[in-house]
């Protein structure tokens, strides 16, 4: 498993990461009228996400996932203790869709990012203060 040692300024990085791409999701969703970047904003939601993970697993674990296997990702995430590990599954079982494919997300998906991310999200933000 490719994993990367935490330092107080990556945690801080990532959790501000985390923070853009929620944010960036919610505006471009919101001025999303047409349904015509569905896509992009469940990319932004999965990224936001995955940036979230490695703030949870760098403040109970001292480091974080790095590399392309999604599935090390959620087990080093569930190894940290955190039950949101489920939620950065459901995230990554999006991103292929999303970004890879030539099927559009639907509305469903997109609701279903929002919540996920939103669920690691929080989950780092509490992390983070409670390490302060």
């Amino acid at each position: 498993m490719g994993t990367r040692t935490c330092s107080p300024e990556i945690r801080r990085g990532r959790l501000a990461k985390a923070d853009g791409f929620l944010r960036a999701a919610e505006d471009v969703s919101l001025l999303d009228d047409s349904g015509q970047l569905r896509d992009a904003v469940v990319t932004l939601h999965v990224h936001a996400g995955i940036a979230a993970a490695d703030v949870i697993c760098c403040a109970r674990l001292g480091l974080h996932a790095t590399g392309d296997n999604h599935a090390e990702a959620v087990a080093l995430l569930k190894k940290a203790g955190a039950t949101s590990h489920r939620h950065l599954a459901t995230l990554l079982g999006l991103k292929t869709k999303a970004g890879y494919s030539h099927t559009p997300a639907s509305t469903a998906d997109v609701k279903t990012a929002a919540r996920a991310a939103a669920q690691l999200v929080d989950e780092a933000r509490a992390e983070t203060l409670a390490g302060s």
